[in-house]
């Protein structure tokens, strides 16, 4: 249950989740290393998956040097692996599979501060395409479309926070899901501030639309949460993403 009380004054300051950030900081932080970035470069030039042997020739080192680097890069979720014999190789005597490696499927990006802009474009994406499928202004349907995306962060924050949480376990769950998605929240007694706005760019830009974007994403998760104990609303300020988290019954 998404309590009307949910930041006491005893929580000022909140535990961030950061295992995800840290990840993908040690991620990038893996090609600082110069041939294990050559060979990262090399392996996602190429337009097949490429053994061992073939990389440490194409980099100039040695194949137990190519071997640990590889195996890093793997470890770090930079490359993906396959198994595969030489063709024409089959049956018994052909010998073992040969670790072969690839660019990884997964994307890592990491900014400081936060962006997430890829966020702004699936809703704006959505939004797009809804208003040329209805012929309804796109005003509203970002509206609607960011309203969407902010109740799948409720749902989020909901399943993170289990079928009875208590008070403190939603408190973390919705501070880990807005600091996962760039916004820095900052509790004070029964207000969150929202230090960091992820589509800062954006907002430099069309200041008025991607704040607006970003009220309707609030009041989208706290819909998902308990529907009228929270309301979020525009308090802009330098430096600060524009959206403000407090009881309903707060003045102002």
């Amino acid at each position: 249950m998404f309590l009307l009380d949910l930041f006491p004054t005893q929580h000022r300051s909140v535990a961030v989740s950061t295992k995800d950030f840290d990840q993908r900081v040690a991620s990038i932080a893996a090609l600082a290393e110069p041939v294990r970035r050559a060979l990262y470069r090399y392996v996602v030039s190429q337009p097949a998956p490429v053994g061992r042997q073939q990389a440490a020739t194409a980099v100039g080192v040695a194949h137990h040097v190519a071997k640990f680097n590889l195996d890093k890069l793997e470890e770090e979720g930079l490359l993906e692996v396959e198994f595969s014999r030489p063709p024409g190789r089959r049956g018994p005597g052909a010998g073992r599979p040969a670790k072969l490696y690839r660019r990884t499927s997964r994307e890592i990006e990491v900014s400081l501060p936060e962006r997430r802009y890829d966020l702004a474009g699936q809703v704006m994406a959505t939004a797009i395409a809804t208003s040329e499928q209805t012929m309804t202004p796109i005003s509203e349907t970002l509206a609607v479309a960011a309203t969407e995306a902010g109740r799948a962060l409720g749902h989020q924050v909901r399943a993170r926070a289990g079928a009875r949480p208590s008070q403190a376990t939603t408190i973390k769950a919705v501070n880990d899901v807005l600091t996962e998605h760039g916004y820095e929240p900052r509790v004070d007694g029964k207000t969150m501030t929202l230090a960091n706005c992820p589509f800062h760019s954006l907002a430099q830009n069309h200041t008025e639309l991607v704040c607006r974007m970003n009220l309707d994403l609030m009041n989208g998760l706290l819909e998902g949460l308990k529907p009228g104990a929270m309301r979020a609303r525009l308090t802009p300020k330098p430096g600060m993403c524009c959206v403000t988290i407090e009881p309903a019954h707060a003045r102002g």
